[in-house]
């Protein structure tokens, strides 16, 4: 028998948004983690409003909605309030139902200094990190270390002399075309005038600087979860120096050891591990020098073990930037710009946890 194609829409509807949501959907046991956090940060959410006044969108569904941006990799803040319109498995993940409509993208402009004065991104992390610790999933002894340069949301030509007038421009007034060529810039001499926070930066020789930010990364080698994140601006000593404050933050007096690459072989980083009770696993760096690594810590073979673990730390600056929101960030400021790194760390152990729990839980 024909179906009748009727058009006209029903009066009411019985069905919820997670009834469109596949039971097996890796968004579930995300989810569930997200939500026992949020739930224990309910003083901090607390402290965050006045009293009484007019309602505020749940900051509950806020942070979901940023989680949602960075697991997806939506481009915008207006793009992600445009697909919770329509898209039911975002509604669902956020805590919309169907008939409430999306807040407007100023939104998060309105509320994004409130987040980063209480640090709700750095208390949701740790939250997440809670959870895998509560499950024994982290290594207390053994740890890798590395950074990444997060570029910002400023381009060369914002990049002007700090005394001075600006290089000769030409071309539309709003997009001018600058003509920097032949001139030395360095951070001493010149900074971006649309990102003041931002410096002139490059990861390798062969590369040209860009105003960027450096991102900082301790994870513990049991299952590579992220255990300290933090950003920085741009500088030749950021990583190490960013690296033992990440080191001397960890709990615990038994001895440990931490991985990390050539970059890391210094006098300095070296030598500010062992009043921390860390020993350096880093690689060794040979090129026109001697290393600071010596036979003493290399015969282990904990050494060996370390420096194949180190790798797998690039996969969570890879995860960032090509599946999230860092390979180039849309905020500007210094703080802004970090509680986008310590989201984007917090979506990275969001991704491992569900399947380690399950392990786990499987014995």
């Amino acid at each position: 028998m024909r179906g009748a194609d009727v058009t006209q829409e029903r009066l009411f509807s019985y069905v919820t948004p997670e009834a469109f949501v596949p039971h097996a959907h890796p968004l579930r046991p995300i989810r569930e983690i997200v939500n026992a956090a949020l739930r224990e940060m309910d003083a901090t959410f607390a402290a965050m409003y006045a009293p009484t006044g007019r309602e505020s969108i749940p900051p509950e569904q806020l942070l979901r909605g940023l989680l949602l941006q960075a697991l997806y990799g939506l481009r915008s803040e207006r793009l992600l309030c445009e697909q919770l319109g329509y898209n039911l498995l975002y509604r669902w993940f956020v805590g919309l139902d169907l008939e409430s409509a999306p807040w407007d993208h100023s939104t998060y402009s309105k509320n994004r200094d409130r987040l980063i004065e209480h640090e709700v991104m750095r208390e949701l992390f740790a939250r997440v990190l809670d959870r895998a610790r509560e499950a024994g999933l982290l290594s207390a002894e053994h740890f890798s270390v590395d950074g990444t340069l997060v570029r910002a949301w400023a381009s060369h030509r914002s990049v002007v002399s700090k005394e001075g007038p600006p290089p000769p421009a030409s071309g539309s007034p709003r997009n001018p075309e600058v003509n920097f060529k032949g001139q030395k810039r360095s951070n001493e001499t010149h900074q971006s005038y649309t990102d003041p926070d931002s410096r002139l930066a490059t990861k390798s020789s062969k590369a040209g600087a860009v105003p960027a930010y450096m991102g900082h990364v301790l994870t513990e080698n049991r299952n590579g979860l992220v255990v300290d994140a933090r950003l920085t601006q741009a500088g030749g000593s950021a990583e190490r120096e960013a690296a033992l404050e990440m080191l001397a933050e960890l709990p615990g007096e038994r001895r440990k050891t931490v991985g990390a690459d050539k970059a890391y072989d210094t006098s300095d980083f070296v030598a500010g591990c062992r009043p921390l009770n860390v020993t350096p696993h880093v690689a060794q760096n040979t090129t026109n020098r001697a290393s600071r690594i010596d036979e003493r810590t290399t015969r282990h073979p904990g050494y060996t073990l370390s420096q194949i673990a180190r790798k797998l730390i690039e996969t969570v600056f890879g995860d960032a930037k090509q599946h999230g929101t860092l390979r180039q960030v849309k905020l500007r400021g210094l703080e802004r710009v970090e509680m986008l790194f310590t989201l984007a760390a917090t979506v990275v152990n969001l991704r491992r946890l569900p399947k380690l729990l399950e392990l786990e839980a499987s014995g």
